[in-house]
């Protein structure tokens, strides 16, 4: 049972390493607002990590089937994600102050992080991919599946704990030149994500419907 937990854990933290819209969008908020913006962002991500892990160990057979839900939830993300993206790259030089956060921002930051994870389409199929991976080819049987991907969502909350951490204690560096540079490169970040959401799960099927 230790390999499973190990290997668990160490790909949770290698998912925490691609430089997507939750990595800049958890850098922004530790920076700008402070560690504990951060960590509420952590939560609502690793809350959304939960529900397609649990969907992956568990088959989706069980969910109702909604037609064109794909397609809505798809043009719900790429709206929040061209509007945080056009935000980020059209808003001013910023004031570097670091105030702390209240509790009533809890659902903003939750809700952000939950958001920009569960609407990219990747995530999701990324634990299929490795729930799938550790059945057929390490046979896994259900404990050591469980396992490793409960070692998983530790890895990647602790992964992004600590990035949240690191980047709140280096914004002394952060100067308002580099604060602008970073939010407008997140902002692009986002916009590139709304582009290949809205090519991948509406154009091209949309597409390949009226070819067809």
């Amino acid at each position: 049972m230790f390999l499973p937990i190990l290997f668990g854990f160490l790909v949770g933290v290698a998912l925490c390493l691609t430089f997507g819209t939750v990595f800049f969008a958890l850098i922004q908020n530790s920076v700008d607002n402070g560690f504990r913006s951060g960590l509420k962002i952590v939560f609502g991500v690793i809350t959304g990590d939960t529900l397609f892990v649990l969907a992956a160990l568990l088959g989706t057979s069980f969910m109702p089937e909604i037609k064109g839900l794909d397609n809505i939830l798809a043009a719900v993300g790429v709206v929040f994600l061209i509007a945080m993206g056009l935000v980020n790259i059209l808003k001013g030089t910023p004031r570097l102050a670091y105030p702390k956060t209240r509790f009533g921002n809890f659902v903003y930051y939750f809700t952000t992080g939950f958001f920009l994870n569960a609407l990219n389409p990747v995530n999701f199929v990324s634990w299929v991919a490795i729930v799938a991976y550790i059945r057929s080819h390490l046979h896994y049987d259900t404990g050591q599946q469980y396992a490793f991907m409960t070692a998983s969502l530790v890895g990647v909350f602790a992964m992004e704990t600590a990035l949240a951490y690191y980047a709140n204690r280096l914004k002394r560096f952060f100067t308002p030149r580099v604060v602008t540079i970073f939010n407008r490169t997140t902002g692009v970040v986002f916009l590139i994500g709304a582009a290949n959401i809205t090519y991948t799960r509406l154009l091209e099927p949309l597409s390949k419907a009226i070819n067809w």
